[in-house]
């Protein structure tokens, strides 16, 4: 039977919040600053995080695999980030950051036979990604697997939510939308307030300049709001993310991807009741409209 094609992200609902609490949680702040990084924001310890796996990546790495910063941003912690821990101290540090999140958070749950059987589903799925063109995923997948379950599930986790995230930028690039008119859509569509991509580090001109040039290709009405066209735009981003997306879940199937949400719920509703992730994020998991297929 052909997989249903909202699966993928359906099943990216389920594991995005297990993957991005190490952005937030008070474990991995306190091993960010065990190593250096300052903690009056976010971004020094997420660009290491989320970049190490890569190596000693350059400024111009970091800033094409995360996609929807300013070059101007990500220069201003990478390469920095590295002379404050080389990548394999922050890999390990890594670990344990999620290491104590998931303790903390899911304590004896961690030793069921339901998470046990959680873990395998989604190594397996993780182990069917193809990384062909895929940096993050490609990166994250070369890793070797952690020995304790939760952190085995965590990086199967992470490898598939970075694939989808490779697929992304393809169906980004495939769109013809730049780093900030890719932020700039998606905030006409509702998906999230454009304050809250003020993180990013666009400066208001050039967030004006991304506003203008989609007007001009129909995409936005005067308001900066999305027009049929701006919509069906980003509907079709959001489809071939989707498609992109359904290699692993194909492999395992609709059977096992639906058993593998099953066995999510009460970890990713563990990490959302925790209050850990900002109330309006710019993940767009429950705002994006589901696409037109």
């Amino acid at each position: 039977m052909p997989l249903d094609r909202a699966l993928p992200r359906r099943a990216w609902h389920h594991l995005e919040p297990m993957h991005a609490v190490l952005y937030f949680a008070p474990e991995a702040a306190a091993e960010a600053g065990a190593l250096g990084y300052e903690l009056g924001e976010r971004w020094p310890s997420y660009f290491a995080w989320r970049t190490a796996p890569l190596g000693a990546a350059s400024a111009e790495l970091a800033t094409a695999v995360c996609y929807s910063f300013s070059p101007a941003t990500v220069a201003r912690h990478v390469p920095g980030a590295w002379a404050v821990a080389d990548p394999a101290k922050v890999l390990a540090a890594r670990l344990r950051a999620v290491d104590g999140i998931y303790q903390g958070l899911f304590g004896d749950r961690l030793a069921t036979a339901e998470f046990a059987e959680l873990v395998g589903l989604a190594r397996l799925a993780a182990e069917a990604a193809g990384t062909a063109g895929r940096p993050l995923a490609a990166a994250n997948a070369a890793l070797p697997w952690p020995d304790e379950p939760h952190l085995a599930l965590w990086q199967a986790l992470t490898v598939l939510r970075e694939h989808r995230g490779d697929g992304h930028l393809a169906a980004l690039l495939t769109a013809g939308l730049d780093p900030c008119e890719s932020l700039v859509s998606f905030a006409a569509v509702g998906a999230a307030p454009a304050a809250n991509f003020g993180g990013r580090g666009w400066t208001d001109d050039e967030w004006s300049a991304a506003r203008d040039r989609l007007a001009t290709r129909g995409w936005l009405d005067a308001e900066g709001l999305a027009t049929d066209a701006g919509r069906a735009g980003r509907n079709e981003v959001e489809r071939l993310t989707d498609q992109l997306a359904a290699g692993p879940w194909e492999v395992l199937g609709t059977e096992r991807t639906e058993r593998f949400m099953e066995l999510m719920v009460p970890f990713f509703l563990g990490v959302i009741e925790a209050g850990l992730l900002p109330m309006q994020s710019t993940l767009g998991i429950t705002t994006v409209p589901a696409p037109i297929w």
